[in-house]
């Protein structure tokens, strides 16, 4: 059973990646590029944008994946301008794939284990279910306290950053499950009181009082392409772990009567 899960797991953390990696490179890597210009005007402009490591994927964290450019502490990393990063080009676009699709695997992996600790045998129509919650929970939720940001944009420190985001995750992906699977009311409402109660307390705001160069429209296209590419991912990896579950489970059944 472990060998089928892993395998399943993989299969659909590599298609997923494949799709996730392609809406990317069409989609928010050219605002990417466009921000990175603006950022170089700034007051700051010796801060170091990360390579895309996925919008609402992004295992560029995997602890903030609401974020594809890891910010340094007040949204800025002074003195290291000499850090290796990905060249522009062929090499940028290796890194993206290669982060999306570790990403794309482990949360593959983390899907398999909820729909085994729910119990539920993996179908496309449960995994779809399954990851849609994952999408609401990893990247729709924090996303409303921590909207994806481009290079030159004001943050928060790292380390508060991330504390919230695990925070909401947690919350909203507990309330989710007391929600939709306990189904009584008091653990609706406690379900509620979950998924609102990181939002009530609040995601860390810049400390950083320089203003943006990046325009308004430009930085609400990338949140918006950015969710829009997260929620087709997890679509995808809980379609594609449903099917290669049962594909591996035929194989299997072929195997043993043979």
């Amino acid at each position: 059973m472990i060998t089928r899960l892993l395998s399943a797991a993989l299969v659909a953390g590599f298609l997923a990646s494949v799709v996730a990696t392609g809406l990317q490179l069409a989609l928010t890597s050219p605002l990417i590029l466009q921000a990175e210009t603006y950022e170089g005007e700034g007051a700051h402009a010796a801060r170091v944008p990360s390579f895309d490591a996925a919008p609402a994927v992004q295992f560029a964290a995997l602890i903030v994946p609401a974020h594809a450019h890891a910010h340094g502490e007040g949204g800025h990393d002074h003195g290291k301008a000499d850090e290796w990063q990905p060249a522009p080009g062929l090499q940028r676009m290796a890194f993206t794939g290669l982060a999306t699709l570790v990403g794309g695997v482990g949360y593959a992996l983390l899907l398999a284990a909820v729909m085994l600790a729910l119990r539920r045998e993996p179908t496309p129509q449960g995994g779809l279910v399954v990851g849609i919650a994952g999408f609401l929970a990893v990247a729709l939720a924090p996303a409303i306290g921590l909207p994806p940001e481009l290079p030159g944009m004001g943050a928060a420190p790292l380390v508060l950053r991330q504390a919230w985001w695990l925070m909401t995750v947690v919350a909203t992906g507990l309330g989710l499950y007391l929600i939709a699977v306990r189904r009584v009311p008091l653990t609706i409402l406690g379900g509620l009181v979950l998924i609102v109660a990181p939002h009530l307390a609040g995601a860390p705001q810049s400390i950083d009082t320089v203003s943006s160069q990046v325009p308004p429209a430009t930085a609400a296209q990338f949140a918006a392409r950015s969710l829009a590419i997260g929620f087709v991912f997890w679509a995808v990896v809980g379609l594609a772990y449903g099917w290669a579950w049962g594909l591996f489970g035929r194989e299997a059944g072929v195997r043993a009567n043979a």
